[in-house]
């Protein structure tokens, strides 16, 4: 999508009304509550929606929020803070601040977006050697990510700059238990000049690590062994150490890959890549239920793990060649987050209609060991709504410290409200928030919801609205959940 200068200052224009509003609203002011039809719960949870009368996001009643940040402002480094605000992580600072790491969506054509302002005239107070790639005209690509200082009692943004720099579309990502953000490439584009003039100078793909304690832009280097594709998000299985890797074709034929690292420690040392397949495959490596309902929702299906080669894909076939060798095919992998001994993991066009399917993986005990081979880790079709109101093209997500799924809607309908779902452990879908406003038909752009993190103590949401880009922190009566 280009953005024009015309553009560009209707956002800014739209960050600057925000900072009108009161930094912390609360939901149980609003008169009334929403359209009872919008949206559908399975569940209680925290009860019907309130209209949030700045128009942002709507919250249960009790629930408030707090803005931590906003595109266009000014961030501690003396750069500007970088719009389309996607995948997110929290980590823990001291008993009072926690550290965000965000990544910011922004591609080759988004010039003017990024933490170096319009025209770039902030190029200079970046060191050029940290910077991974420019384009064809030797101007920073504009992806990476920001980190940001907050604290939790306070509720205030202490400082936030710029902390990885030149990488593209950076869509999603992971934590890892060594406290270190995994930021995705969404694109696959290989050096050289494009016809449409956005050429690069080196290949993109790629996952980077930023650590979160680092203060300033990280030297960036690509992580080779997790391959190079379409990535959206990462996560770790603190007992294994293996890398699980969703990956976001919009054509909806791609892979979900692991990793396992020759040490588990520094994931740039090598390893092996695979994909998942079905140990029964009687559906031929297929398990998004377009055309039939092959798969049952609740049903476990075994894993079988395939080795890849090639994997920093100088073909652009990672994907049809491991389907080849018997991978399955996943309806747009998007994020993917380890909880309490197993991962879960959207498709966000998987299912009957396309609305979307989340999946629970359980590793197997011996997991990335020839032993497994007896005992699979297994798969387990765990939601696919029959109801767009339920829940329509989930995204990003996290695992609340009790265990819930906290889901983002990327509805990809012009004008589409998104929400933000939550799931309990048996799989029952609940209304927790709803971005208020609709996705902007002028631009083009999505007002999807991303980013969503807990803080480590389970007292604050973090949630990202993407254009032109909005941080909230979210409070509330989290035990007052009702089945």
């Amino acid at each position: 999508m280009t953005l024009s200068r015309r553009h560009l200052l209707s956002a800014a224009a739209t960050a600057t009304a925000f900072a009108g509003f009161a930094r912390h609203a609360r939901a149980d002011l609003a008169p009334a509550d929403v359209e009872a039809d919008a949206y559908a719960s399975e569940v209680t949870g925290y009860g019907p929606l309130k209209t949030d009368p700045f128009g942002i996001f709507d919250l249960p009643e009790g629930f408030s929020y707090t803005i931590v940040s906003r595109a266009g402002e000014p961030m501690s480094d003396g750069l500007v803070t970088p719009y389309k605000m996607d995948g997110m992580g929290c980590f823990a600072l001291d008993a009072d601040r926690v550290v965000l790491v965000r990544n910011h969506e922004l591609k080759f054509a988004d010039a003017d977006y990024g933490a170096l302002g319009v025209s770039h005239a902030l190029a200079d107070k970046v060191d050029r050697r940290l910077i991974y790639d420019r384009g064809q005209d030797d101007r920073a690509l504009n992806g990476g990510t920001t980190t940001l200082i907050y604290d939790l009692r306070k509720r205030k943004l202490e400082a936030s700059h710029l902390s990885l720099m030149g990488t593209s579309t950076n869509c999603c990502g992971g934590i890892t238990p060594w406290g270190s953000w995994l930021s995705c490439e969404e694109i696959v584009q290989s050096p050289g000049p494009q016809t449409n003039g956005q050429g690069s100078q080196k290949s993109h793909g790629w996952v980077f690590e930023v650590p979160s304690a680092h203060r300033g832009v990280v030297e960036p280097a690509p992580i080779l062994g997790l391959g190079r594709f379409k990535h959206e998000a990462a996560c770790i299985d603190p007992r294994t150490g293996i890398v699980y890797e969703t990956e976001d074709e919009t054509d909806g034929y791609g892979l979900f890959y692991r990793y396992l690292p020759a040490d588990r420690t520094n994931l740039h040392k090598g390893g092996k890549l695979q994909a998942l397949g079905f140990k029964d495959n009687t559906d031929y490596g297929d398990s998004r239920n377009w055309d039939q309902e092959d798969w049952r929702v609740g049903q476990w299906r075994e894993a079988v793990w395939i080795d890849l080669d090639g994997v920093d894909n100088p073909d652009e076939a990672l994907r049809a060649r491991g389907h080849a060798k018997g991978a399955a095919w996943f309806a747009r992998g998007e994020g993917v987050f380890f909880g309490n001994g197993e991962l879960y993991f959207t498709c966000t066009s998987g299912g009957p209609g396309r609305l979307g399917q989340i999946m629970r993986y359980k590793p197997s005990r011996f997991e990335g060991d020839p032993r497994e081979k007896d005992e699979p880790g297994r798969l387990q079709l765990f939601v696919q709504p029959g109801d767009k109101r339920v829940m329509q093209m989930c995204d990003n997500l996290s695992v609340a410290p009790w265990g819930h799924l906290m889901v983002c809607e990327d509805k990809a309908e012009r004008n589409g409200v998104n929400y933000l779902k939550g799931v309990t452990p048996d799989g029952k879908v609940y209304t927790v928030g709803r971005q208020a406003q609709p996705g902007n038909s002028d631009v083009g752009a999505n007002t999807e919801l991303a980013g969503v993190c807990f803080s480590p103590d389970g007292t604050t949401l973090f949630v990202n609205a993407y254009w032109p880009g909005l941080t909230l922190a979210i409070t509330g009566p989290w035990g007052r959940f009702r089945a």
